[in-house]
């Protein structure tokens, strides 16, 4: 049994059949199929069922694919490693919680890629869990999440802390009038999201169980949505005044157990770090080690007016995304106003029914547009 073997192996498991593992190996179908009869052969057991549309493992084959995967990202990694010289370059694609993104990374990224023309640096946003699992499934190199993780396969490392707040409606006075008497609605990002989750147990906690929901695919509309007077989120609370405009929600702080959180970097425990990403990691360590009055953290970086050879964004233009790890804006902008968003709210929630939700992962535009159609309707 040789590496060749097992990676034809894995590209069969991988796209579920003969036909189309040739066509990702480049090679024609007769040498897929001879190469698994050879491998079922050597090992004296089916590693695959045949059928009319194309093979699935058996339970022999499923036991060798996970050593299969190992090996397949071994191999890549030693690739790597040989060609790396040390000096910072080519691809590094990294996650983040869109909080993050928006807050905290402007400047880090703009003087590492001036710094470092030579590596094309990809962001992709997402919520903790689908980061956590882009970086298990090898396809970010690292990524920043809502800690602790405590993944056997990760090593995380804390990057900073902050201040966690429930976000109202201008006007609301205090948590307690936020919560009113029980019958809330949160507005919040798809399941997965960390915020989301402190959110629910923080209800809970105050016996508000099972709370109606508004959700949405991005921070821009959850913001213009509460602003409007639809509901009520958890978010950063540094994220209101440097990014949002102060005063168009209200900001009520929690106390310390339930406010305070921690962002961590977590990258795979075992693969091959690159020059690029410990460079980025290195700054990013400076970046976030001066902690402010307020007790945000200050970058202390210089922020750049250009990027220089070097790009960075959310992924290549025209890339693939089937990782499920979408890219989107990482700067978020004030939505709703001046749009007579709120004027649209009592229809937003009707539309939700008493008891129920709305779901909208649409982008940022097409969001606006149809809580601007509502309120034109009314």
């Amino acid at each position: 049994m040789d590496a060749g073997a097992l990676r034809v192996f894995e590209t069969v498991a991988r796209t579920g059949g003969m036909n189309r593992a040739a066509a990702a190996l480049n090679t024609v179908q007769s040498n897929v199929t001879a190469r698994i009869q050879a491998l079922e052969a050597e090992l004296a057991c089916p590693l695959f069922e045949r059928h009319s549309r194309g093979v699935v493992l058996t339970a022999a084959g499923e036991r060798l694919l996970p050593y299969a995967q190992r090996l397949a990202q071994l191999l890549a990694d030693a690739a790597r490693a040989a060609r790396d010289t040390g000096a910072p370059q080519g691809p590094l694609t990294i996650g983040s919680l869109e909080t993050t993104a928006a807050l905290r990374l402007a400047s880090l990224l703009s003087d590492y890629v001036v710094t470092y023309p030579g590596v094309d640096l990809a962001l992709r946003p997402g919520t903790t869990a689908e980061l956590i699992e882009a970086v298990v499934g090898h396809r970010l190199e690292g990524a920043f999440v809502c800690g602790p993780v405590a993944h056997p396969s990760l090593v995380e490392e804390r990057m900073f802390t902050e201040d966690l707040a429930l976000l109202a409606a201008p006007g609301v006075p205090s948590l307690e009038v936020a919560l009113g008497d029980g019958a809330v609605r949160i507005v919040v990002l798809r399941a997965g999201c960390s915020y989301r989750q402190r959110l629910e147990a923080l209800l809970a906690r105050r016996g508000i169980a099972i709370p109606r929901l508004l959700e949405f695919g991005t921070l821009e509309a959850i913001f213009g949505c509460v602003a409007a007077g639809l509901g009520i989120t958890l978010l950063p609370r540094g994220l209101v005044g440097p990014v949002w405009q102060a005063g168009r929600v209200s900001v009520h702080r929690l106390p310390a157990s339930e406010a305070r959180v921690s962002t961590v970097f977590v990258r795979r425990r075992e693969a091959f770090v690159s020059s690029a990403l410990r460079a980025f990691l290195d700054r990013a360590r400076a970046a976030f080690a001066a902690p402010l009055v307020d007790g945000s953290w200050e970058q202390r970086l210089p922020v750049s007016g250009r990027f220089g050879r070097g790009r960075v964004g959310a992924g290549a233009k025209g890339a693939d995304h089937e990782d499920g790890v979408e890219p989107t804006s990482m700067f978020p902008t004030d939505i709703g106003q001046d749009t007579g968003v709120g004027e649209a709210a009592a229809r937003v929630q009707a539309d939700a029914g008493e008891g129920g939700g709305v779901t909208d992962h649409g982008d940022d535009e097409a969001q606006v547009e149809r809580l601007t159609a509502l309120q034109q309707r009314r």
